[in-house]
């Protein structure tokens, strides 16, 4: 016997849109002759208002609950819910998005209300066969702590241990994670060694998302790694036109065999979000986009070469963030500076020297991390 397992990436229909009629049947099909579907449910079920947003850099995401018709539309077995946003309006959110899930049976994973909750496998069965999904996501504003809830953050050591748990379990295990610079299509260098480190010591695929843009593939120790899915449905107005052609992953698992897989682009309509499965053209077009992805990703060379481009073009962003000029209010005034060029000669020799030693020793990275925890969120 065998498993269709089928894997989206980012999902989120914003409370606008949520009486809106988003998913074609040709779209519907595809899932509902699946065995097992798994999206990235991005935004959380809030329904206590604005009081509970936390403190973060970046947009606090939302829905409401009528979001799993969707779900259930799209005959969605699990949703992963390691991600940068989940915890936006706090641990409220995310209780009112495990209930809604709980209600509407749809299993979640990548969440929990500490950290050893958050890192348990979900292990699914079908067909005599059982698949464990690992889920977890880079640090930002969502992870969880010892006593604190949230998702499950990205940890060689932790995420090596919870992999070789979830091969106990089952006879698959696939690692999805959130993680990625936003609207580049490569995974960085440290991605590549990661990755591929799990694909090495347990891993029977890995698959990653948050990037609103597809990326490459490549197959490493006989283990598929897909770098970026893209957006599945994404229901926020955007300038890059990468957000709107997503990728979803269907792999055939049977044991004792080789694992399958199918690339199957996706689009929404950039007039009302509507998705569909492409076809065609534009199908030919992402597979090629892909391919071209895939290429750079199997050069050690070009890979490197691309990700000092993609540094060089967001070296000013960075130097205005690290630098007293980012708390300025007045967007213009600091969007000006960082297209002008002119954040990189603000700062003088010993500055940076001491930022970049704070960034780059483990030990001082340690205690900065916890000072800028206890000024930000203990009083």
């Amino acid at each position: 016997m065998s498993v269709k397992l089928t894997i989206s990436g980012d999902f989120c229909i914003t409370p606008p849109y949520l009486s809106k009629n988003l998913i074609n049947d040709e779209t519907g099909k595809l899932f509902y002759e699946s065995d097992i579907n798994i999206v990235n449910l991005e935004c959380p079920v809030n329904l206590a208002g604005e009081e509970n947003k936390i403190i973060k850099n970046g947009p606090h995401l939302q829905t409401k609950e009528d979001i799993f018709k969707y779900l259930k539309q799209l005959n969605v077995t699990a949703v992963t819910l390691a991600n940068n946003h989940i915890l936006d309006y706090g641990m409220q959110g995310l209780q009112s998005t495990i209930d809604a899930c709980n209600k509407n049976n749809i299993a979640y994973t990548g969440v929990g209300n500490n950290l050893k909750e958050a890192a348990i496998p979900l292990v699914l069965e079908k067909n005599n066969l059982r698949v464990a999904i690992v889920n977890f996501c880079e640090n930002e504003w969502s992870v969880a702590s010892d006593d604190t809830a949230g998702a499950n953050p990205l940890d060689i050591i932790e995420n090596l241990a919870q992999i070789k748990k979830a091969k106990t379990l089952a006879d698959f295990v696939i690692v999805i994670i959130h993680g990625g610079s936003e609207f580049y299509n490569l995974p960085s260098p440290r991605m590549i060694k990661q990755y591929r480190f799990f694909a090495d010591n347990g891993a029977n695929a890995v698959i990653g998302h948050h990037t609103h843009c597809l990326s490459g593939y490549e197959v490493h120790s006989s283990v598929p790694i897909f770098y970026g899915l893209g957006n599945m449905i994404f229901t926020k107005d955007s300038e890059h036109d990468s957000w709107f052609t997503g990728l979803t992953i269907q792999l055939i698992l049977q044991k004792d065999h080789p694992l399958q897989w199918e690339l199957i682009p996706t689009g929404q309509s950039t007039e009302n979000f509507v998705l569909s499965i492409l076809g065609g053209e534009k199908k030919q077009q992402a597979l090629q986009e892909i391919e071209r992805y895939s290429v750079v990703i199997a050069d050690e060379n070009k890979l490197k070469a691309e990700w000092i481009l993609f540094v060089k073009k967001r070296k000013e962003q960075y130097l205005i963030t690290f630098s007293v000029i980012s708390i300025i209010p007045v967007k213009i005034f600091r969007g000006a500076l960082r297209r002008l060029g002119l954040a990189n000669k603000l700062f003088p020799q010993k500055y940076l020297l001491g930022i970049m030693n704070y960034i780059f020793c483990e030990a001082h990275l340690d205690v900065s991390k916890e000072v800028l925890n206890n000024k930000l969120y203990k009083k």
